[in-house]
C-alpha cells in the first residue's frame, strides 16, 4: 500500500476518532443531564438561586474574553494577524495555559448548571444553551485528541478551535447576555 494512501486513511481515521469522541462525550452528558432531576438550590461558591445566576453570568463573561484570547493567540501562532510576522516563543505557552485556565472555569459552572437543571428543553433558548454546554465539552475533548496529531490537514485545529469559540459565544448569548439584558435574549 502506497505510502499515500497510509496516510489519508490514517488521518481519516483520527478524524473519525474524534468526531466520535466529541459525539459520545455531547451525548453521555445529554443523556445525563435529562435524566437528572434539577435541585434549584444548587450553590455555586456557596451562591444559590439569582446570586448563582449572577455569578455564573460573570464567569461565562470571563470564559468570553479568555476564549478571545484564545483565538487571537492561535491567530499569531499560525501567522494570521496582520501585520505581525514575528512569532515569540511564549504564544504557544500562553496559548495552552489559557485554555486550561479557559477550561477550569467553566466546570464549576457547568457543574452547577448540571446539578441545578440538567438538561431542560423548556424553550428555545434554554435547549440552546443545553444542548451547546454538552457540545462545548465534546467539541473540548475531541480538539484535545486532534491537537496531539502532526499529520493532519491544516484546516482542522482552526475548525475544532473555531467550533469552541463559536460554542462558547453561544452559551455567552443564552445565558450571561440574557442575564444582563434582564432575563431576555436581545
Amino acid at each position: 500500500m502506497p505510502s499515500t494512501v497510509r496516510r489519508s486513511s490514517s488521518v481519516a481515521v483520527r478524524l473519525l476518532l474524534a468526531a466520535a469522541l466529541a459525539a459520545a462525550v455531547t451525548v453521555a452528558l445529554y443523556v445525563t443531564g435529562r435524566h437528572q432531576t434539577p435541585d434549584y438550590t444548587a450553590e455555586l461558591f456557596g451562591r444559590s438561586g439569582a446570586a448563582a445566576v449572577r455569578l455564573k453570568a460573570w464567569l461565562a463573561t470571563v470564559v468570553l474574553g479568555l476564549a478571545v484570547v484564545q483565538l487571537a493567540l492561535a491567530l499569531w501562532m499560525y501567522g494570521r494577524l496582520p501585520g505581525v510576522h514575528r512569532v515569540p516563543r511564549g504564544v504557544r505557552t500562553a496559548h495552552r495555559l489559557c485554555g486550561v485556565l479557559l477550561f477550569a472555569v467553566t466546570v464549576p459552572v457547568a457543574v452547577q448548571c448540571m446539578r441545578g437543571y440538567g438538561v431542560e428543553t423548556t424553550g428555545p433558548r434554554v435547549v440552546a444553551h443545553a444542548v451547546a454546554g454538552c457540545f462545548f465539552y465534546g467539541a473540548f475533548a475531541a480538539k484535545v485528541l486532534l491537537v496531539r496529531s502532526r499529520r493532519l490537514p491544516g484546516w482542522v485545529l482552526p475548525l475544532a478551535g473555531g467550533a469552541l469559540v463559536a460554542t462558547v459565544a453561544v452559551l455567552w448569548y443564552t445565558a450571561a447576555l440574557w442575564y444582563f439584558n434582564g432575563y431576555a435574549l436581545p
